[in-house]
């Protein structure tokens, strides 16, 4: 009974301790490594969503009716003329430095940044009627090619360097025309380097 009680008296040995530190302290590497992870794909929900809306800001002025004003003869008739916005300006922000690593906070003034191309029908993105007033991890851009012909090509692109080491990770989202009817978005994003 004695050498039992002695036994409980001891405590831990050296040894033990240790073992419990190193155990605790892989523990905390790991937890560490994935709040950062965690972190990281969060910050790419930004570029994911506002890739989603171009492209549905993109669909909807597709499927407006762009045509003259002007009326119409007694039996004649007007075609469609459906046209995809035109490739802005300028990218927002205008260069990848303004994102490396850290956040822009985008211009609202007429003339700025969202609004570059107001004074241009059919540009830009004041035409998708998109606009961040947010500050943004990401610098945004599309380019359209033949935006009234059946072949026509729309390619929305999010660049960003959240750790800032000059890497960009790049998600970009593709629409064509399918004859001159029918604007058709790419079922997924392509992702290079989500996380850099």
């Amino acid at each position: 009974m004695s050498r039992i009680l002695r036994k409980a008296k001891q405590g831990f040995t050296l040894i033990e301790l240790m073992i419990v530190v190193a155990i605790i302290g892989i523990l905390a590497v790991l937890a560490i490594y994935g709040v950062r992870k965690y972190l990281a794909n969060a910050k790419t929900a930004e570029a994911r969503n506002s890739l989603g809306q171009m492209a549905k800001d993109e669909t909807s002025a597709f499927e407006k009716e762009s045509m003259a004003g002007a009326t119409l003869g007694p039996g004649s008739v007007a075609g469609l003329s459906r046209a995809l916005c035109v490739t802005p300006s300028a990218s927002v922000p205008s260069s990848a430095t303004k994102i490396k690593g850290q956040k822009y906070q985008s211009d609202q003034t007429a003339g700025k940044d969202w609004n570059a191309d107001a004074t241009t029908a059919g540009k830009g993105f004041a035409c998708l009627k998109f606009a961040m007033d947010a500050p943004q991890y990401y610098m945004y851009n599309f380019t359209t090619t033949n935006g009234t012909a059946a072949a026509g090509t729309w390619v929305a692109t999010a660049n960003g360097d959240l750790n800032g080491d000059g890497n960009l990770s790049t998600f970009t989202l593709n629409g064509v025309i399918q004859t001159t009817m029918i604007f058709s978005l790419a079922p997924n994003l392509v992702e290079v380097n989500p996380e850099e």
